[in-house]
């Protein structure tokens, strides 16, 4: 186990110090990134929260989380956990779990490398992501095909031209023509020098890890230093539900955290196949593998920053596909938010759906999803744009529809100005009754910048919509996309960090890249 601070200092508020001190909350937010002006829900009680804290606690005392990495097992029994050799199972006291709680920041700045993408996780705070490890491609004209480099490349752009898309979540579809063994070098490189927002490091072995921390240091033009202080890179951690973590995995929270890089932590909880088919009980399986993977974290490095994610959904039991933007999920991704700030950790959700087209099932399923988030009081927000087929497929034109729901819901969460110019009096005295505000000065003063229509909606009258040819929301999807890519200009980047990143990238697949067994 390592630690870094004085063991005389052990109260919760020198904890979160210590916290603040490895690169927490350090600055305020960016411009434009949206925050929550309300509370959030609270759907269960305080006592019923607290009933799934305790079943949860209960789950790691008698029955155990299988930790199928031998470093890991070690470090935990060296904390203090409960560890069988012959089963690989360890077992937490709750006491030993309630010493970990408090240890990781509320609250942090995930940096990019251009400062004025950073991000503050946590508090009130949202951040919207890309869709994120697809296996498919989709746009209208192409159809469906397996996931390519030219696709890939080309999602990165669109994405990089949507202000309301804020970091990418993984590689927004795979691309399988590309070696496994060298992958992770040509997408981070693309990602890096496309894109000038924060990004994600697979958790597929421990060269992948330290290669994704290399490579973000040269873009950022940073040392190891500054990168322990100013979190840049993060990497989502899916537990094997129910109850185990794999090897690459547990190597990725261990890497990820002794760097004091971001650990999100997402148990993969359907309710009927990897859990409990009963809402409670797999939000409890979800709350126990979320703790076990906080101690791992924080056993590795204390006040390394970590968020608390939740993905339980349902799955349809007469085919046992998942199903997304259920009621069900919307319920979870409340209460996940809940036992989020229980812990005092940042909330992860996501905006997923199961619909197989760009069709009515597609925007409604995101809606509930993307609403279920908000109001759980979500912090970051994966699959935030282009996700479909729950999850196998990346679709441009979704992506551009998605777009313009988070920028409508980032323009919802502004806080409402109520003072004397936006009441509007003067106005309502220079029309007077039967008039029209159309011509009024007060608002030809604010057209330009109190209205920003949504690029796909189109709110001309049917006459008019006819006339220009009855276009569908999917055509609209579908010249955006268009648009955006043939308009696309690479982000700056200073010539030394780009050389840096090419002879980095030529040097790692010249020793042969990584591993493709784990």
């Amino acid at each position: 186990m390592t630690t870094d601070s004085p063991p005389q200092d052990t109260g919760r508020g020198a904890r979160r110090r210590r916290a603040v001190e490895r690169g927490g909350a350090s600055a305020a937010p960016p411009a434009g990134q949206p925050k929550l002006p309300f509370a959030p829900l609270d759907l269960v009680s305080r006592d019923e929260l607290e009933s799934i804290h305790q079943a949860a606690l209960e789950v790691l005392k008698e029955i155990g989380v299988d930790f199928l990495h031998d470093e890991a097992r070690a470090m935990l029994s060296e904390a203090g956990a409960d560890v069988d050799p012959a089963s690989r199972r360890v077992r937490f006291d709750p006491a030993l779990v309630e010493a970990h709680i408090g240890l990781a920041p509320k609250e942090f700045m995930l940096h990019a490398r251009n400062p004025a993408r950073n991000l503050m996780i946590g508090g009130r705070h949202v951040a919207f992501g890309s869709v994120a490890s697809a296996p498919n491609s989709f746009d209208r004209a192409g159809g469906r095909r397996p996931g390519n480099k030219r696709d890939f490349q080309n999602f990165i752009r669109l994405g990089q031209s949507f202000d309301a898309i804020h970091f990418w979540g993984g590689y927004p579809v795979e691309p399988i023509d590309i070696h496994a063994s060298v992958r992770h070098l040509d997408a981070l490189f693309d990602m890096l020098t496309l894109s000038d927002k924060p990004i994600h490091a697979y958790s597929l072995g421990r060269e992948r890890n330290l290669d994704a921390i290399e490579m973000v240091k040269i873009a950022r033009g940073i040392d190891d230093e500054t990168l322990e202080r100013e979190p840049s890179l993060f990497t989502v951690i899916n537990s094997s539900s129910p109850l185990r973590l794999d090897t690459p995995m547990l190597e990725g929270i261990i890497q990820m955290a002794r760097r004091n890089q971001v650990v999100v932590l997402t148990p993969f909880t359907l309710a009927g196949a990897m859990a409990p088919v009963t809402l409670a009980g797999a939000l409890a399986e979800q709350h126990a593998e979320a703790l076990a993977g906080l101690v791992m974290t924080q056993v590795a490095r204390p006040g390394a920053p970590f968020v608390y994610g939740g993905f339980t959904s349902n799955v349809d039991m007469k085919s046992g596909a998942p199903a997304f933007g259920t009621p069900e999920y919307m319920k979870t991704a409340i209460v996940g938010g809940q036992l989020a700030r229980r812990l005092g950790l940042p909330y992860r959700s996501s905006n997923a759906n199961a619909a197989n087209s760009l069709d009515a099932q597609a925007a409604y399923e995101s809606v509930f999803s993307l609403w279920g988030a908000i109001m759980g009081g979500v912090n970051f927000l994966m699959h935030g744009a282009g996700w479909m087929e729950g999850g196998l497929q990346a679709s441009f034109e979704k992506m551009a529809l998605d777009a313009d729901l988070l920028a409508m819901v980032a323009e919802f969460l502004k806080p409402l100005k109520v003072d004397e110019a936006e009441l509007a009096l003067e106005a309502m005295r220079e029309v007077g009754p039967g008039g029209h505000f159309f011509g009024a000065e007060h608002t030809q003063s604010r057209y330009r910048t109190a209205f920003f229509p949504p690029m796909i909606s189109d709110w001309r009258n049917y006459e008019s919509w006819r006339e220009a040819g009855a276009p569908t929301a999917l055509d609209a999807a579908e010249r955006i996309v268009a648009e955006r890519l043939r308009d696309f200009v690479a982000p700056p980047l200073e010539a030394e960090r780009l050389e840096a990143l090419t002879a980095f990238v030529a040097r790692r697949k010249a020793e042969g890249g990584a591993p493709t067994d784990f």
